[in-house]
């Protein structure tokens, strides 16, 4: 799963994305609504985490754009306001989910999971296939029944395998799915998590190389 975060206290935004980033998924980070709208156009984002009061860009005209745009990307609103017509007015706008600050970090991570599920067509909560059972939620992963202890890079990369029911997925992809705008484009990065991958998943491998075009399970 991909996810923005655009949050103005660099301090909470930066603890946010590492914390995400710990429960697999990739995290860019902006901090201001105008670089957000830059993003926004130009990244395929599954789930914005998105503050409201905002710089720049005010984060209910980031919200309109996304909307606008007409893009999958699902939008969790955050606000120091706890207000309800606050929340009524932001989910008005078009966001998804709306999240008061303070706010406990494993229900931000449950709201975002659950946002992210709603951005892709529907699929069982656990996903299964080839022997392997992964929970994306609980984060654990079993072949035959083994449990399979993965780095977060690697679940992130076998979860879009897993979901893309057997079809090919290119290492571009895997790239835009796994791993955040940092990713260098040209680095082996992703044949060798896919190496780990299989080593650690063990025999007979499920993981197929399709030359040319990518990965598949």
């Amino acid at each position: 799963m991909r996810v923005l975060v655009v949050e103005d206290e660099q301090l909470l935004a930066d603890a946010v994305a590492t914390g995400l980033r710990r429960e697999a998924m990739a995290v860019d980070v902006v901090y201001d609504g105008a670089a957000a709208l830059e993003r926004v156009e130009v990244n395929d984002y599954d789930v914005v985490v998105l503050d409201r009061d905002l710089p720049l860009v005010h984060g209910d005209d980031v919200c309109r754009r996304i909307v606008e745009l007409g893009l999958s990307t699902r939008v969790l609103m955050l606000t120091a306001s706890g207000d309800v017509s606050d929340r009524v007015e932001g989910l008005e706008l078009g966001a998804d989910d709306y999240l008061p600050k303070p706010f406990a970090f494993k229900e931000l991570v449950a709201r975002v999971r659950a946002l992210g599920r709603r951005a892709t067509a529907p699929l069982p909560p656990v996903l299964e296939r080839a022997g392997i059972r992964l929970d994306p939620n609980r984060r654990e992963v079993f072949r035959d029944g083994r449990q399979i202890q993965l780095a977060p890079k690697e679940f992130a990369v076998l979860e879009v395998l897993m979901r893309s029911e057997g079809t090919v997925v290119s290492a571009e992809q895997l790239l835009e799915k796994a791993w955040d705008e940092n990713a260098d484009p040209f680095t082996n990065v992703v044949r060798v998590t896919v190496m780990t991958l299989r080593r650690k998943l063990g025999e007979p491998p499920v993981i197929v190389t399709v030359p040319g075009s990518g990965y598949r399970i």
